[in-house]
């Protein structure tokens, strides 16, 4: 086991680099020192590496989930589109926890919910939902959801997120909410369509008296911690409402600003690289 763990060590600090001589920034965030440690996504010449790479990742937010607490039963889906058939995606099993969930037993799925690859069934609801919102957007790549506790209770107010702070402001005008089917559960086809056409150039949405998704034209590091983050932010402006004290808001302008610097697909998906090399290093079964 020792050995196993130093090889993924060793292979996660690998992936930590960034040389401003070379690459375009795309955030502040990143360095212009040369030489310093910092994450950094790796190229792909090869498919197979790719997918298994994205698989992995896929595994690292499901473990994610489970560190938030956002198991509840069997709900809950995260799908990551296959890197060569566009038209499948990966994603957990049903009725396995978010805990147990590891490389081997992820399924491949079509736009039609039939498992093309795996031994276990997918979720009816995942399916659905998920599917259209992957056919409809060719440019999403990734999707979270499931049923939380501040999420759903936010939801069932049928409203936006407020710019409280400038985590909410991640969120200002990158956000959508779903009255279409709102506390109906999605199990047959007719409702997938409905709820996808929504998800067109926002990041999140708040499906209302349902729930929380993400969706990521970046990386499915980037949908799970937005989610986490969404969940967060219901929390807060639920702790915020419950004073009776009107909040004071970001104004729009300083709320555009804090989006585009912390609240971009990028800046999500490196949160992300925090949770994942705690991960690495202490669930390596997720690799099995």
């Amino acid at each position: 086991m020792s050995a196993i763990l130093d090889k993924l060590t060793a292979s996660a600090r690998k992936e930590y680099r960034f040389d401003p001589l070379t690459e375009p920034k795309v955030s502040i965030y990143q360095p212009d020192q040369v030489g310093l440690m910092f994450p950094g996504r790796p190229r792909f010449d090869d498919v197979a590496r790719e997918r298994q790479y994205l698989k992995e990742r896929l595994v690292g937010a499901c473990r994610a989930f489970a560190r938030q607490g956002f198991d509840y039963g069997f709900a809950g889906h995260l799908t990551i589109r296959d890197p060569e058939r566009a038209h499948l995606y990966w994603t957990n099993p049903m009725a396995v926890h978010f805990r147990q969930v590891r490389v081997s037993n992820l399924i491949l799925v079509d736009h039609q919910g039939h498992v093309v690859e795996g031994d276990h069934a997918v979720n009816r609801a995942g399916f659905v939902l998920h599917a259209a919102v992957h056919e409809a957007h060719p440019d999403i790549v990734a999707m979270c959801h499931a049923h939380t506790v501040y999420g759903t209770a936010f939801a069932a107010l049928g409203k936006p997120l407020a710019p409280i702070s400038q985590d909410a402001a991640a969120f200002f005008e990158d956000h959508a909410v779903i009255t279409d089917e709102a506390g109906q559960v999605a199990v047959e086809e007719d409702a997938g369509p409905k709820v996808a056409d929504w998800f067109t150039g926002v990041k999140a949405a708040i499906h209302q008296n349902h729930g929380l998704f993400t969706a990521s034209r970046h990386s499915i590091e980037a949908a799970a911690f937005w989610f986490i983050a969404l969940e967060r932010c219901c929390q807060q402006q639920l702790l915020v409402e419950a004073t009776g004290v009107p909040p004071r808001l970001v104004s729009p302008e300083r709320s555009r600003y804090s989006r585009e610097h912390v609240g971009s697909e990028y800046i999500g998906w490196l949160h992300f690289q925090t949770i994942w090399s705690d991960l690495v290093r202490t669930e390596p079964d997720m690799f099995d």
